[in-house]
């Protein structure tokens, strides 16, 4: 079953994080483990950001972490966000397709 990474975080700077995420999606061609993302802005917070992202395993999404890339993006992340963002690694236990 899949394994999925939720990242919440706040920010006041959208724009820059995007060109960070841009960035990684770049330069992970061909070596990224990570199959899909959701990136949500909560509704009634609009500075609350949750990407979810989701790994055909647990021992993926840990290759996925250790690329360089991965390492660079997470401290640049913390440096645009206010606090300190959240991970949380998460097994998938169901699936349902409604």
């Amino acid at each position: 079953m899949a394994f999925v990474q939720v990242i919440e975080y706040e920010t006041e700077q959208k724009d820059k994080l995007d060109d960070v995420f841009d960035e990684w999606v770049r330069t992970t061609e061909g070596r990224r483990t990570a199959s899909h993302e959701l990136h949500t802005q909560d509704h009634d917070r609009p500075d609350h950001y949750v990407d979810i992202v989701e790994f055909p395993s647990y021992a993926q999404a840990m290759a996925n972490s250790s690329l360089p890339e991965t390492r660079r993006i997470v401290e640049q992340m913390r440096a645009l966000c206010t606090g300190t963002p959240r991970f949380l690694n998460l097994e998938v236990l169901r699936e349902d397709q409604f």
